[in-house]
């Protein structure tokens, strides 16, 4: 690019300067005096999905022979660099920009002309690869952003939540084996309950979380669908009648995943249903893990004051006063996370109700709430399952402790002598901190039948 610091660039609103050394152009320039908002941008799922479908239109357009070839196939090289993630630094747009993505289309388009057209040697301004009228041949922003926000998503569900889900019912599925023969309490309302092996809740956990991922996974059925070629507002303006099924067939190639074309362009472009399913499938999980990771970190407490049935291996000091310490900090950051995906379901949605008429311009913030809850709900079950689940241990003693002092044991008495009954010998063993048995043998009551009824074991 040019040596000097900075260069002028020249469009519908007049005149701009650019830093010399950046691919991307006057629209993008403007975007980011005018958006200087959050400082964070679109993730690289995103960018590689963008540049996706640049190097699949340039490939269709080609074919149709409505491009060049040598404008198409650098373009192809400039967007498959993008797909590399060469050119990451260039895509500088805020989140919070102008509605609907133009911005952030443009920024691409700006960034892979500019390369194309260094590529070919054309660096002259009347000579040069055009940011719209090559590159974005037979798209807008309208079609190609939410297409690309559900092909990142895709990727981001299949080859990260997805396998991270699966790993996490693996391992509490391998807990839940090893921790079988632990008889324990059960509590509801965090009450005693009766009896319940320490193996059981957790293949509850397990079967939660393959509920979750499942639920997950049906939405990529709503996700395989993108617009591409709808243009506009669905018309297919400017559009050759061969080009949506053609570049359709060429993301397919690209990314070796079945998409497909709505079978109503005009859907597809009004509504944001594939990402508010997705979102809503993500909360949802968001919801499990906090009600697992409180009942580990309850399981946990401790160690000498809480019920500690359970060990968590230790990452980290807990504490800047207190030595030595401990505090369930993986388990506290996975309820972070899934606390911040609650939180982006209702801007999502919210988002999502804002569409008016042909279009919905909230799609960048769905795309930024979508794709960080899909990394950070990644990120942090991975974490959970390598520094927490795998290295759970048990204290036996603690848990048959508290199976013996539970009141609930008097449970099993209840078909035998009735309910009123079964109350009364569980009132005074509370009230005298005594177990059952003892109340049972002080009333002359203990039998080598209830004896038998009040092993736990019969009980589960």
């Amino acid at each position: 690019m040019n040596s000097k610091q900075y260069r002028t660039e020249y469009d519908s609103i007049g005149k701009i300067t650019v830093p010399a050394q950046v691919y991307y152009g006057s629209q993008t320039q403007r975007a980011v005096n005018n958006f200087q908002i959050s400082g964070t941008v679109l993730p690289r799922g995103f960018i590689k999905a963008q540049g996706i479908i640049k190097a699949a239109a340039a490939t269709v357009n080609m074919e149709l022979g409505k491009l060049p070839t040598d404008i198409g196939k650098a373009i192809i090289q400039a967007s498959e660099e993008v797909i590399e993630g060469k050119w990451d630094e260039h895509f500088v747009v805020d989140v919070y920009q102008a509605g609907a993505g133009t911005s952030q289309n443009m920024n691409a388009n700006e960034i892979i002309g500019n390369r194309a057209s260094e590529i070919l040697g054309r660096l002259s301004s009347t000579n040069r690869v055009h940011p719209n009228d090559h590159v974005n041949m037979s798209q807008s922003t309208n079609d190609t952003f939410p297409a690309a926000i559900n092909i990142s998503a895709v990727e981001m569900i299949t080859e990260k939540l997805l396998p991270a889900l699966c790993n996490l019912q693996v391992e509490l599925e391998k807990k839940a084996e090893e921790f079988m023969p632990i008889l324990k309490s059960g509590r509801t309302h965090l009450h005693d309950a009766v009896p319940i092996r320490l193996g059981q809740e957790f293949s509850g956990y397990a079967e939660t979380v393959r509920a979750s991922a499942q639920q997950i996974e049906k939405c990529l059925n709503a996700l395989y669908e993108i617009g591409l070629g709808g243009s506009a507002i669905g018309t297919k303006m400017n559009v050759d009648q061969k080009y949506p099924s053609k570049v359709i067939q060429e993301v397919v190639k690209r990314t070796n995943r079945p998409f497909r074309a709505p079978e109503n362009l005009f859907y597809f472009t009004q509504n944001t249903s594939a990402a508010i399913r997705t979102m809503l499938a993500l909360k949802e999980s968001a919801v499990h893990l906090i009600k697992i990771t409180s009942d580990l970190r309850l399981l946990s407490s401790g160690p000498r004051t809480g019920l500690a049935e359970i060990t968590l291996p230790s990452v980290q000091a807990g504490s800047t006063i207190m030595p030595g310490k401990v505090n369930p900090a993986i388990l506290e950051m996975t309820h972070m996370v899934c606390c911040q995906v609650i939180g982006n379901e209702a801007a999502l949605s919210t988002a999502g109700l804002s569409g008016q008429l042909e279009i919905n311009v909230m799609m960048p913030l769905i795309a930024h709430t979508l794709l960080q809850s899909l990394q950070i709900l990644s990120n942090a079950v991975s974490t959970l399952v390598t520094k927490c689940i795998s290295g759970i241990g048990v204290n036996q003693e603690t848990c048959t402790r508290f199976l013996e002092d539970s009141l609930a044991l008097v449970t099993a008495l209840s078909p035998k002598i009735g309910y009123d009954m079964a109350s009364q010998i569980g009132k005074q063993a509370d009230e005298q901190n005594k177990t059952i048995k003892q109340i049972l043998q002080e009333k002359g009551m203990f039998t080598a039948e209830y004896e038998k009824l009040l092993d736990p074991r019969s009980m589960i």
